[in-house]
């Protein structure tokens, strides 16, 4: 199995518009963060296959920097725009069949209200629509393009969202909180991919602290941190990081 991070910033991207912080004018190209994604690829039944985790607005240029010529699936965590606002660059995959999309019905039902246009019958002709085909999902194991996945509910504030087990790895962003009664599908991990948004406390998101608690708890064999704002910096948090857990990176890939 092999993990793409596709992007690895939070809502605003880095660098931030009219920012000159260190991090924003940074020439280390580790501190350009994209709207966080994952791509998950494996051989499921002698077929090379990739999920993708989200759709970030820069999902085009994501899929373009990491080659991506075919894709399965699509699960995603919730529906705010920095995890679903490339969805219209899905149409370059989807051919006879469409790309299988995933998520809770409420995130499902978001994305039908917000994007029209691919789910109903065009007003005019001319222009491509995504090809997709939505499977509302639960808490707990489901299918996804041939990959056994799991549906792991969070919250992100008050907000109920998903991260995702696939296998001896686990995705988690934008989560502000574990249920007790989802720590048990976090256990026995190799990867885990958590979200630790910058030092100090936020409402809706981990911190980085916050962050290295749950990674202390769950006892992954290795962690990454993703979904950085512009108050981190690459370098500077790679060498206080505990053994086994890393920052990641745009275009990191992690192999099982």
């Amino acid at each position: 199995m092999k993990l793409t991070f596709l992007g690895t910033g939070t809502s605003h991207g880095i660098p931030v518009i009219g920012c000159r912080c260190p991090v924003c004018t940074s020439t280390d190209p580790k501190n350009k963060r994209t709207r966080s994604s994952l791509l998950v690829e494996d051989t499921i039944e002698g077929i090379n296959s990739k999920i993708l985790i989200d759709t970030a607005p820069e999902f085009r240029l994501q899929a373009l920097s990491a080659g991506l010529t075919s894709l399965r699936a699509v699960l995603y965590t919730h529906a705010h725009a920095d995890h679903l606002h490339g969805i219209d660059d899905l149409r370059s995959f989807g051919g006879e069949t469409p790309v299988g999309v995933y998520g809770a019905e409420e995130t499902l039902a978001e994305i039908k209200k917000r994007f029209p246009y691919i789910f109903e019958i065009p007003l005019q002709e001319g222009g491509g629509i995504p090809r997709l085909a939505l499977t509302p999902i639960q808490p707990g194991p489901f299918r996804a393009g041939g990959f056994p996945c799991t549906a792991i509910p969070l919250k992100h504030g008050k907000l109920n969202i998903f991260g995702y087990r696939f296998g001896p790895a686990a995705y988690i962003t934008d989560c502000s909180h574990i249920p007790a009664s989802a720590r048990t599908q976090l256990e026995g991990l190799e990867v885990l991919i958590i979200n630790g948004l910058r030092p100090a406390p936020h409402q809706t998101h981990f911190s980085i602290g916050e962050a290295l608690a749950e990674i202390a708890r769950l006892k992954p064999t290795r962690a990454y941190l993703t979904h950085f704002n512009h108050e981190v910096d690459h370098e500077t948090i790679k060498k206080e990081l505990p053994e086994g857990t890393a920052p990641s990176y745009d275009g990191l890939t992690v192999v099982l």
